[in-house]
């Protein structure tokens, strides 16, 4: 079982220290990020579905970067609550989930985005279980990597609708079933 402090850097925490964490002003705490990308959710969903491709993608992929800032930006200014270690993960899975609804059920397969989706509740189970049972909830290595494959795997297919080429589409199957594996380890070594 790999716990892991959530006040522990990650190895992107030292590149966003010199980059875009100073860019964020004082006053905007890491949970008004989380809220920011929890809202930003039904644009993202509106302008996919009628397939303005031009704001929806942009959007998505800033939306998806706050992520990291959200996570950066509460490690690097001690910032790290225990309603932000429950909702910035319940906010990932809110913004992937809805995109892969929306986008991958349709252009890739059902199947596999039902495996993403229920593996990522199965995670939030287990985070919201460690919650009640007093154990700390910081996420791993193989779960921030996870994402990461997940938000590539959902650009790649978004990048490829938009400009309206399947040459992504092989490496947007390949990077979801990777994320699927990662997802699992995630599960296992998250000590559920």
């Amino acid at each position: 079982m790999l716990n892991r402090d959530p006040h522990k850097l990650f190895p992107h925490d030292f590149f966003m220290r010199y980059t875009f964490v100073p860019l964020v002003p004082k006053w905007i705490t890491p949970n008004m990020v989380t809220v920011f990308r929890i809202l930003t959710i039904p644009f993202i969903l509106m302008f996919l579905s009628v397939e303005n491709y031009k704001i929806g993608v942009p959007l998505f992929l800033f939306s998806a970067f706050t992520d990291a800032l959200d996570g950066s930006l509460a490690r690097l200014r001690n910032q790290v609550t225990e309603w932000g270690t429950f909702y910035d993960p319940l906010a990932d899975k809110l913004l992937i989930g809805s995109v892969i609804v929306f986008v991958v059920v349709k252009h890739v397969h059902p199947i596999l985005s039902f495996l993403i989706l229920f593996v990522d509740a199965l995670i939030l189970i287990g985070g919201y279980y460690r919650k009640l049972k007093g154990k700390p909830m910081g996420s791993n290595i193989f779960g921030k990597t996870k994402m990461f494959f997940q938000v590539l795997g959902v650009s790649l297919l978004l990048i490829t609708l938009w400009a309206g080429y399947d040459f992504f589409i092989p490496f947007t199957n390949g990077t979801f079933a990777l994320a699927i594996v990662l997802a699992v380890i995630s599960l296992f070594t998250y000590g559920i």
